[in-house]
């Protein structure tokens, strides 16, 4: 094989691999539990998106008592949470490997 067909299937790996990526950034997996109480929603790298709870999660005994309101500023509470711990997790594992890695070497979805 000659280095103009070794080049050539690299950057059509590359294309793929980039590809694949966009996709995964813009897929959307939800899970549920409690009967579906509450949902959460991730990208296709894991990345949290969101939460959504039911009154009954909330107060399975009088779910009449919680309003529209209180659920939706316990979903934003633990949105803005769960983002910033992913942030400040991915932040931390970047340091990390940066110690690890030598410079120059650029490993994808690492940096």
């Amino acid at each position: 094989m000659n280095l103009a067909n070794m080049m050539k299937q690299a950057q059509q790996v590359q294309k793929r691999l980039q590809d694949a990526q966009k996709d995964l950034a813009q897929a959307e997996i939800t899970a549920q539990s409690g009967n579906g109480a509450v949902t959460v929603t991730c990208d296709g790298h894991g990345k949290f998106k969101s939460i959504k709870l039911t009154k009954q999660a909330i107060n399975a005994e009088n779910p009449d008592s919680i309003d529209d309101e209180t659920v939706e500023m316990l979903e934003d509470l633990i949105t803005t949470a769960m983002n910033q711990a992913t942030q400040d997790a991915t932040k931390k594992m970047q340091d990390k490997m940066k110690g690890i890695v030598p410079a120059g070497i650029n490993i994808p979805g690492l940096f």
